[in-house]
Formats: C-alpha cells, sequence, structure tokens
C-alpha cells in the first residue's frame, strides 16, 4: 500500500463524503486506502458512509478524543508506507496524493510534505508557515510580518512559485503527508493536545530527527478552513490552550510571558487602529481576542 487517508470525522458527514469523492475523482497511479475515524459525533449520519463507499475503513471512536487521538486511532489500522493526515473539509483538485506521495518516496531527507491550499474561491490560503512559534513570531506579528516578508518574500505561508521549497516551519494539518516510519519512531501525535498545534508539534520533533519538511505546490487542495467549528469564540479558547501547551511541550515555557505580553500589544494596537479607520466589527474582534486569550491562559493554569 502506498498511502493511507486517514480523515477524521465530527459532524461533518456531507464533508466527509465530498471529500472521499473528490479523492476518488482525482487520484490515480497509487494504491491507497481510506481510514474514517469517526470521534463519537452526536449526528450519527457517519454510520451510513460504508454503504456509500464499501472499500472504506470506518472506525466509530468510542469518545471525542481530539484531532490527533483520531489520527493515531486511523493510523494503528492503516498499511501505507506513507500517511496522509486530511481535514474532513477539503476537496482534492488535482492528483496531489500521487505528487506528495512521490515526492517523499524519492527524497529520503524529508518526512513531512504538504500541498498549496486554496479556499473556496480558489484563492491562495494558507498552507505551511517558515515561522515556529516563539518570541521570533510575535514580534513579526506585531509589526505586521515584515520581518518574514523579508526573510521569505512570497513563500511565508503560500508557495506562489513553481518549485518545491523546504519549511523551516510546519505544515498545515489539513493536508500533512508522513513517512510512516517516521511516524512510527515518534509515536504519532501528542495526545495531550485537544484541536490545534498538534501537527506543530509534531514538526518540532520531526526536525530535531534531522528530517526536512517540503511544501510541493504542484499538489492542489481546496480547504473550506473552519467548515468542522463555527462557533468563534470555542476556536479562539482551544486555539490559544493548545499554543500554551506547545510552549510547555517544547520546552520553552519561560519565553511564554514575553510572547504573551507581545500579543497584548498587538492587540490593543489592532484594536485602536481599527477603531481609528472605522472599522468596528475588526476592534471587537481583537478587543475579544485579547480577553480569550487570557481566559485561555487561566484554564491553562488552573489544568497545570
Amino acid at each position: 500500500m502506498d498511502v493511507s487517508i486517514i480523515i477524521i470525522n465530527y459532524n461533518t458527514f456531507d464533508l466527509v463524503k465530498d471529500c472521499i469523492n473528490s479523492i476518488y475523482n482525482q487520484t490515480f497511479n497509487l494504491e491507497f486506502e481510506i481510514i474514517v475515524v469517526d470521534n463519537k459525533s452526536p449526528n450519527r449520519d457517519i454510520e451510513m458512509l460504508k454503504g456509500i463507499f464499501p472499500n472504506i475503513t470506518l472506525i466509530l471512536n468510542n469518545s471525542n478524543s481530539g484531532f490527533g487521538v483520531g489520527n493515531n486511532i486511523g493510523a494503528k489500522v492503516a498499511s501505507g508506507r506513507n500517511l496522509f493526515f486530511l481535514n474532513s473539509d477539503t476537496l482534492l483538485i488535482n492528483n496531489a496524493i500521487t505528487t506528495l506521495s512521490e515526492f517523499l518516496d524519492y527524497n529520503e531527507d524529508v518526512a513531512i510534505a504538504g500541498g498549496n491550499l486554496y479556499n473556496a474561491k480558489l484563492q491562495p490560503a494558507t498552507s505551511f508557515s517558515q515561522v515556529m512559534p516563539g518570541i521570533f513570531a510575535e514580534i513579526d506579528n506585531f509589526f505586521g510580518n515584515v520581518f518574514s516578508k523579508i526573510l521569505y518574500f512570497n513563500k511565508i505561508n503560500f508557495n506562489n512559485t513553481e518549485s518545491f521549497i523546504y519549511v523551516k516551519g510546519f505544515i498545515s494539518g489539513a493536508d500533512m503527508m508522513m513517512k510512516r516510519n517516521v511516524y512510527q519512531i515518534l509515536d504519532g501525535f501528542d495526545e495531550d493536545f485537544f484541536m490545534y498545534y498538534e501537527e506543530t508539534e509534531l514538526s518540532a520533533r520531526v526536525k530535531k530527527l534531522g528530517y526536512r519538511i517540503a511544501n510541493i505546490p504542484q499538489a492542489k487542495i481546496i480547504h473550506l478552513e473552519g467548515a468542522s467549528e463555527s462557533i468563534q469564540k470555542n476556536t479562539a479558547l482551544r486555539s490559544y490552550a493548545s499554543k500554551f501547551l506547545y510552549f510547555k511541550k517544547t520546552g520553552s515555557l519561560k519565553t511564554l510571558p514575553i510572547c504573551r505580553l507581545i500579543f497584548k500589544l498587538a492587540a490593543i494596537q489592532r484594536r485602536f487602529l481599527f477603531l481609528l479607520m472605522g472599522k468596528g466589527d475588526k476592534s471587537v474582534y481583537w478587543s475579544n481576542l485579547f480577553k480569550w486569550e487570557s481566559e485561555a491562559y487561566l484554564i491553562f493554569r488552573t489544568a497545570k
């Protein structure tokens, strides 16, 4: 088996159907299997999936244990040489899976590969990050990513060239293909992460082993970002909590107070800037982020 495609579902039955259809329609010259792990969705439509796609493997998890846990469950039954962790809210534009798999097979020093992501209007979307979370990332954000633009020009989070690039940071978890042997060495995703930053933390461990991470722009995928979680506050709280956990897991917890301070200053800056520009909705958004970040940190501290 060349590739095991692992898709996590939580109340996204229609998205999963569309995603699988795009896989079958766009993938060729490849031996692959599709594994869908349902994280105990309250909506049980997913149980009809085998009737629509008889050849897939459907795993009904007995709890909603999070994105990383679900992927690890799927990986345990996978037989592919490469593992492709694919979001349910994605649609393949071309033969992206074969492109990524062949790249991994022919590049021994690369352990993770991802393609270029596009939104529903086929406009470039965040496909990777050249910067890992930390002080530099927060300073860069404060100054409107000016330093990233100087360092990476048109390859900050989307590859605007026709050539593959090595990513200094991490690939988006929406379309992350990884060599199975490296995944097994690292015991997969850290299951302390419920959602968000699990791919970032795994990427950090991959690089510690001496492997590289690459983006291959010829692999093109639509990402209907946020389609599986629509409540803004819940998304923000989970994201910030996972970000703090990332600092803890990577041994950089001492830098977290500085990073939080820079973020707070950036949130205040944007709040008043958008207010002066007459963009009240964006001003309120940054005001909310300021509050939600503090709320998430309190939860994080309590959990410790």
